[in-house]
């Protein structure tokens, strides 16, 4: 038995006591920690993007029989500490001990990257769709397939933990990995910024292909009032009449022959 495990007759509340310690003891060395809270239910993620991450690793069978392992882990709050950057999450998780996990993931190539933003042109309505995954069906299978999609494959999680657990995914590193997805249920952003991608591209690439469209009756228009709350400026329409200056006369004025 690994020095990390714990017997099975320690209680859910005892592991979450111990974890409240954790988080304390973490706090008293100067850190924010940035806890995944316990939770009962049975899935660990609720969102889109949250439960398509935890899906997408579950399909590999590298992980498919250890992430089970940090199911519990996660759930009972011992994931104590989870901060999310640049393509890093790091993270502290309560077993016996503390112990302190590094998941390095590459960054998503350039050129996936851009396929990725031609099939989805024009294909997603706002901002807030995204991130709420509130997408279509074939937007959905674009980002989530498993060899061209936002999702990392196996070969692009670099794990490490300082137990004594050798494997290539103990038990902590599971119960972070399960923690990502529970954290992308409110900060779907995150898994955009995991991957080295600003996710407001894939909006971006569609407005430009717009901009670039003859005017149409179809195309996209900012409407008056948006413009005029983003400058800061009033801005009349085309149906409010324009106060024009007293024409002036030309009668007794002479005009030169050259005009250009």
């Amino acid at each position: 038995m690994y020095d990390d495990e714990q017997p099975a007759h320690v209680s859910v509340a005892q592991r979450q006591a111990q974890a409240e310690k954790a988080v304390s003891k973490l706090r008293q060395q100067g850190y924010s920690p940035q806890p995944i809270t316990p939770f009962r239910t049975a899935k660990i993620a609720k969102s889109f993007w949250g439960h398509s991450w935890c899906r997408h690793l579950e399909s590999y069978s590298d992980y498919e029989s250890r992430l089970p392992r940090g199911r519990s882990y996660v759930r009972n709050g011992s994931v104590c500490h989870l901060d999310i950057t640049s393509s890093k999450a790091n993270a502290f998780v309560c077993g016996s001990e503390l112990y302190e996990i590094q998941i390095t993931i590459d960054p998503l190539p350039q050129t996936k990257w851009a396929d990725l933003k031609k099939q989805c042109s024009g294909k997603i309505g706002t901002l807030i769709d995204l991130l709420q995954g509130k997408l279509s069906d074939e937007v959905m299978t674009i980002v989530t397939d498993k060899e061209t999609g936002l999702f990392p494959t196996p070969s692009e999680i670099h794990l490490n933990c300082n137990c004594l657990d050798h494997a290539d995914l103990c038990k902590h590193l599971a119960a972070v990995l399960y923690g990502i997805g529970n954290r992308l249920d409110t900060h779907p952003e995150l898994l955009f910024l995991l991957r080295g991608l600003d996710h407001t591209e894939l909006l971006e690439s569609d407005l430009t292909k717009s901009l670039d469209t003859p005017s149409s009756s179809n195309r996209r228009r900012i409407a008056t009032n948006d413009l005029s709350n983003v400058f800061g400026i009033d801005i009349a329409s085309d149906d409010t009449p324009i106060d024009l200056p007293t024409p002036v006369s030309y009668t007794h004025l002479t005009l030169p022959t050259n005009r250009e």
